[in-house]
């Protein structure tokens, strides 16, 4: 696969819009609530994706018979994963956020293997053991001392039950069920392309993310804190973060494949570093380097495939 100017370009602008959407969260904190800001950014992100992808919707009856798929895609996707990724922000790093994260491919295996009979293989399981060494540099903050005597802070949780979730949507994308596959699956000549797929999952999303919300409004949140910063964050995250970067993902998954486009996935921590750096004043420390080479390893390794040599007959 030639890497052109194009596909690097599609695979390089998503890490880098979701490096900025964790910093923005990570700034929002104070300003709105987490819950809030995710139902805020998915309820902007429909109103964009209305005049795109409504086609869709229609005849509601094909949408209807496949809302338990739909729910669970969307509950996991969009109602589950940002939600508890902005709930992380408020206790924890951007930068630290974004490292743990990077740790999917090792849950994607678990998951994979327990609940969807994918058996990994060797270096596959190797791989995963150095991503979780990863992880665990993060929670220790770089001290073996700490490690034994760690603290874990509410983000650490939250942002590990995001990536569980993640790894969930993941494996229900790739092993849809039967009315989802073949010539039952919704065509895109009938609304089903980009938008539309992705505008049938944010409405579903969308009932997760106004009953997290709506919780916490229950327990007390804060009032939003109008602005005009508060208002081009959230521009920002419907519009960048969640409808322009999902788009050139899936443009660049497609030209390049998964494998090569998991290379790029880790670019994230390294812009949210920078981005955290310059603009929230938090800059990386040496553990996160060691952890972002532990997490980068282990994904290199687990993708690794020894080649097939040519035995003389």
């Amino acid at each position: 696969m030639k890497l052109t100017p194009r596909l690097l370009a599609l695979l390089t602008l998503p890490p880098l819009l979701w490096a900025g959407n964790a910093v923005v969260g990570r700034a929002m904190v104070g300003q709105v609530p987490p819950m809030t800001l995710n139902l805020l950014r998915w309820s902007l992100a429909t109103l964009i994706l209305l005049p795109l992808g409504w086609r869709a919707l229609r005849p509601w009856s094909r949408i209807a018979q496949r809302w338990p798929y739909l729910m669970a895609v969307g509950l996991c996707g969009v109602g589950l994963y940002n939600a508890l990724q902005y709930l992380a922000l408020v206790t924890s790093t951007p930068l630290n956020v974004t490292l743990v994260a990077s740790s999917m491919p090792v849950w994607m295996l678990a998951v994979g293997a327990l609940f969807f009979q994918e058996r990994p293989r060797p270096q596959q399981l190797l791989g995963a053991v150095l991503g979780l060494g990863g992880v665990c540099v993060v929670i220790a903050r770089g001290s073996w001392h700490t490690l034994q005597t760690v603290q874990f802070v509410p983000g650490d949780f939250y942002i590990l039950l995001a990536v569980i979730g993640w790894a969930f949507y993941s494996w229900l994308l790739a092993r849809p069920p039967a009315h989802m596959r073949g010539n039952d699956r919704p065509r895109a000549e009938e609304g089903w392309d980009w938008a539309g797929v992705l505008l049938v999952q944010t409405l579903f999303g969308l009932v997760a993310a106004g009953c997290f919300s709506a919780g916490e409004q229950w327990a007390g949140a804060a009032p939003i804190r109008w602005s005009l910063p508060v208002a081009g964050a959230l521009l920002y995250v419907s519009l960048g973060a969640s409808i322009a970067a999902y788009r050139c993902w899936g443009l660049g998954v497609a030209e390049g494949g998964p494998a090569l486009a998991a290379f790029f996935s880790n670019l994230t921590p390294l812009f949210t570093g920078l981005l955290s750096a310059s603009l929230l004043g938090e800059a990386p420390q040496p553990f996160h380097a060691g952890a972002f080479a532990l997490i980068v390893g282990g994904i290199a390794l687990s993708m690794w495939r020894p080649r097939a040599q040519n035995v003389p007959g």
